[in-house]
């Protein structure tokens, strides 16, 4: 019988892979953490982040030396580095950058807002087709869904001041390190689209694991005469409430 998580030397390549895109998605874990979502055991997950760190493509994190009310000693994690995230669609960088360089020379620096502007059409036209076809759905998790499609790994966390947007990839990092202006013009449709003002907090073209957004309580969603003006949570409760009302309605004029 094969131990839980012994591998064939032939699956290493994949899980692997299982591993960096884990931390992609979800940011920093720890080795049992890692090892419970890929089935495998602790050693056989520390064999791997071993192979990524030294490949450069995983940083291990010390654990934060405040004392901890519970038992043992603080777990360590692991994060992606900027290498182990070219593994993902970057592999064009050098000459996106040249491109842009050339770009600001004969047009100005005004030419790469233009571009990013024109980059986001997609994602605001897959929006706002979201959000027609399901108009009591969430904004926020709207507009999540439309940049998951364009490969951004994005994920909708509750904040004490409303709602965090969580990036977890950024297919255009390493040039928008140079040229900010792709990340501005993103943030700009954030709120032209949510119809509030958004504060960017981190951004992974400026070093940060996460580009982190806050989208503040003053979301509103109007369906006829419903307006919302809650957190992500009681957003999509008042969402279904009012959705199950509507059903109700119509069972009983039926």
């Amino acid at each position: 019988m094969t131990e839980l998580g012994a591998e064939r030397p032939n699956g290493d390549l994949s899980t692997r892979h299982q591993v960096l895109h884990l931390l992609l998605s979800e940011g920093a874990m720890t080795a049992p953490d890692l090892a419970c979502r890929l089935s495998i055991t602790p050693t056989a997950v520390r064999r791997h982040l071993t192979g990524l760190i030294k490949g450069g493509q995983v940083v291990e994190n010390q654990p934060d030396q405040q004392p901890s009310r519970g038992r043992g000693r603080p777990a360590k994690t692991f994060q992606l580095t900027d290498r182990g995230r070219s593994a993902f669609n970057q592999a064009y960088d050098d000459l996106a950058r040249q491109a842009l360089r050339v770009l600001v020379e004969t047009m100005g620096a005004d030419a790469v807002t233009k571009l990013g502007e024109k980059r986001y059409v997609d994602v605001e036209q897959r929006y706002r087709g979201y959000r027609a076809a399901h108009p009591l759905a969430d904004p926020v998790e709207a507009l999540a869904s439309a940049l998951n499609d364009d490969g951004y790994v994005t994920k909708v966390d509750e904040a004490p001041a409303g709602a965090q947007l969580c990036q977890h990839h950024c297919p255009v990092a390493h040039v928008a390190a140079e040229f900010p202006q792709l990340c501005e013009a993103e943030t700009q449709m954030f709120s032209r689209l949510l119809g509030t003002r958004v504060q960017r907090l981190a951004t992974i073209a400026h070093g940060d694991g996460v580009c982190t957004t806050n989208i503040p309580l003053d979301i509103v969603v109007t369906d006829h005469e419903m307006v919302i003006e809650h957190t992500p949570r009681e957003r999509k409760r008042a969402v279904e409430n009012h959705r199950a009302t509507d059903n109700n309605r119509e069972a009983t004029s039926a």
